[in-house]
């Protein structure tokens, strides 16, 4: 009751730091978006104005383009026609959205229930699944069952603490680093690349890229010095926190995890990204621990 009082407690300070710290800020930078964005645009149509009052050769290239004459009576027709189709499908819409807010915060509280009740009594549902075991499989079909399931529950948890952990690393780097030389959007980019960083190998580029994308709206200069930092801190974060903080929890060669990255992402997206390598991680160590089981018992006698 005490451990799972003190989770309980953890993770209400977690939302409370969230909403109370985290959110404020990155509503801040979404509104300085929004401002950098209108200014962006004006510059952006002077200089395609430029490009093409200059250029005759891009005016030749699309006055194809430029001379393609529009049925504008179809075109209204079709703006009336989707307006009033749009009008009909709001109301149930609107519906649909109330009964999966309603049906998704009552399996929320129910799924919490089920939860502390499951983490209350965990050693002795334990105890009667492996008595359950013994009663109805042959000893050794019992204990080989019973080792694959503490090795799949010993990887699933190391690997997504240890990612967990190494994402709110990373996170933090580049709020700090990022803030330290003033940078914009710093929060923003910072909470963007730590939760995307929980996407295995290709996580962390993708929130480079988009933070990329951000600061060129504001100083193009500083959006090179920020993928400079960006390969820096990435360089620091392979090499020297995550093998302390995810240490060899996975064992997986690099090869493979590749591949369970690949063949989760495109079976399952994200979520198989993250279930893919542990599940591969286990299927890994029993194929292992069995090959070289049979070299030695067939070259060993």
């Amino acid at each position: 009751p005490v451990s799972l009082l003190l989770a309980v407690c953890l993770i209400l300070w977690l939302i409370v730091v969230i909403v109370l710290y985290v959110l404020p800020h990155l509503g801040e930078a979404v509104s300085s978006l929004a401002l950098s964005v209108q200014k962006f645009i004006p510059q952006a149509y002077l200089w395609l104005n430029d490009l093409f009052n200059n250029n005759p050769e891009v005016q030749e290239a699309l006055e194809p383009l430029l001379t393609v004459q529009l049925d504008w009576g179809a075109l209204v027709n079709n703006v009336i026609s989707f307006l009033k189709s749009g009008i009909g499908n709001a109301l149930g819409s609107t519906i649909s959205v109330a009964t999966v807010v309603v049906n998704s915060t009552v399996n929320f509280f129910v799924g919490f229930v089920f939860a502390c009740y499951i983490l209350l009594q965990k050693e002795k549902l334990l105890r009667q699944l492996r008595k359950l075991l013994a009663a109805f499989l042959p000893q050794k079909a019992a204990e080989r069952i019973w080792y694959v399931g503490h090795l799949t529950e010993k990887t699933f948890s190391n690997f997504i603490t240890g990612q967990c952990v190494e994402a709110v690393i990373l996170g933090a780097m580049f709020v700090l680093v990022l803030s330290i030389f003033k940078f914009p959007y710093a929060m923003l980019i910072g909470v963007l690349i730590g939760f995307l960083a929980l996407i295995p190998i290709f996580g962390a580029f993708i929130g480079c890229v988009v933070g990329a994308f951000l600061i060129l709206m504001v100083d193009p200069l500083k959006a090179l010095i920020f993928i400079a930092i960006f390969l820096v801190i990435q360089q620091i974060e392979g090499n020297l926190i995550y093998p302390r903080v995810v240490g060899s929890s996975v064992g997986l060669p690099a090869i493979w995890v590749l591949a369970a990255v690949t063949i989760g992402g495109s079976l399952m997206g994200v979520l198989g990204m993250l279930i893919f390598i542990p599940l591969v991680s286990v299927f890994y160590t029993l194929l292992k621990q069995t090959v070289n089981r049979r070299i030695e018992e067939k070259y060993m006698k």
